[in-house]
């Protein structure tokens, strides 16, 4: 190195000797590194399992079997949050791969959305996504008082692709935690709630007619359907809803709209809960002559910490082409909780009690069995329902 670029080295590390030495004893500090701002994500891996077996007239059995064998739902799921972004992924193996009901997915994805929430009052949701008309339907399948939904819940809109906006505990303090996925009343709150949604074709619905075309396909974004919902709660013991939707009864947009209200209430009340929901419906399937109005009564109660009496009943009127029929189906159930969770009463906690739980229902049909048509799972004659589940 000659004598020059020594000479300039030199220079340059007493410069750099001298600057550290003036920051640590005058009175010049140290530029400190900025921090980077804390970046955080949360992922949640969910599922469950309901193994059923049913008997008795109405379990529609063949002529050589005494016992049938069901799984209502085997599932997994999950779920992501990073900040004010939410997502959620939640399949079904009982279903198959195909889209039989015009909804842009296969059967098996259940929810697929995303959601940004920019406040507890008002979350964006787009995606596949439980549609805000219908009470009942909204409440999760690992937490049904009795084996089955019942015959209303096909007059839900069900699950759909579209825009959904959201608020939960708008007032009286904002109580509770909103993370931007509710799809209904998950959990206990103060305050009002609001759901608006627009959707393609709703074919899940069985009051929504899949038509296909010419060549046997089912062509999808062929027609819109508009939904809102408007709720109330007062902590868990009361939740009321009321809930409307319009879309064409048939998914090629075809025939005339289909028109539903919803109004629901749910109470809680220690080892007691009581829900009633009401259905008021009109041109079922895009059929202007063909109606339904249903009324479903709920009980529960926890005669023990692990022991869970629960009736169900539904009553349903119908007109159709003339015809009417009034009709109800009763569910008298048990629900044995195996090693919960924990032992309290209140509705938050009993929710996480149902990771091992066995049912069992019996089931009376009456009324005009034989002329109601319906849409859903509706039993024309009596049946036995038992069901083991299993969930994490």
């Amino acid at each position: 190195m000659n004598r020059g670029k020594m000479v300039k080295l030199g220079f340059v590390t007493v410069a750099l000797l001298m600057s550290d030495t003036l920051m640590a004893d005058g009175d010049i500090a140290k530029v400190k590194p900025v921090k980077e701002k804390a970046w955080k994500s949360k992922h949640k891996f969910f599922g469950f399992s309901q193994i059923g077996l049913r008997a008795g007239d109405g379990a529609k059995l063949g002529d050589d079997a005494d016992i049938g064998m069901d799984f209502d739902r085997i599932r997994l799921g999950w779920k992501y949050f990073s900040g004010p972004l939410a997502g959620k992924v939640f399949l079904d193996f009982a279903k198959d791969g195909t889209d039989k009901g015009s909804v842009s997915t296969p059967d098996l994805i259940k929810d697929a959305f995303i959601s940004y929430k920019f406040d507890d009052a008002f979350v964006v949701k787009t995606g596949v996504i439980k549609t805000p008309v219908g009470m009942g339907f909204t409440i999760p399948g690992w937490n049904l008082d009795v084996i089955k939904r019942g015959f209303d819940k096909k007059l839900a809109f069900e699950r759909a692709a579209g825009i959904m906006l959201s608020g939960r505990d708008i007032g009286f303090g904002n109580s509770a935690k909103v993370n931007g996925l509710e799809m209904g009343h998950e959990r206990p709150m103060k305050g009002l709630g609001y759901d608006l949604m627009v959707s393609g074709a709703t074919g899940r619905s069985g009051a929504v007619k899949t038509v296909k075309d010419d060549n046997g396909k089912i062509k999808t974004n062929q027609t819109n359907t508009y939904m809102g919902r408007l709720s109330f709660d007062w902590t868990q013991a009361l939740h009321t809803e009321i809930g409307y939707g319009v879309g064409k009864g048939q998914t090629d947009g075809s025939g005339e709209d289909y028109k539903v209200l919803n109004i629901g209430v749910d109470s809680h009340f220690d080892r007691a809960n009581v829900k009633a929901e009401y259905y008021n419906v009109q041109n079922i399937q895009g059929d202007g002559d063909w109606t339904m109005a249903t009324l479903a009564l709920t009980g529960t109660y926890y005669v023990t910490d692990v022991v869970e009496g629960a009736v169900k009943h539904i009553i349903g009127s119908e007109g159709r082409h003339g015809v009417d029929s009034d009709v109800s189906n009763t569910y008298i159930g048990v629900n044995y909780y195996i090693n919960p969770k924990n032992n309290k009463m209140d509705r938050s906690s009993r929710r996480k009690r149902n990771q091992h739980r066995m049912q069992l229902n019996y089931v009376v049909a009456d009324g005009d069995t034989d002329t109601f048509k319906g849409v859903g799972a509706f039993f024309k004659e009596d049946a036995i329902l038992a069901q083991y589940q299993f969930k994490f």
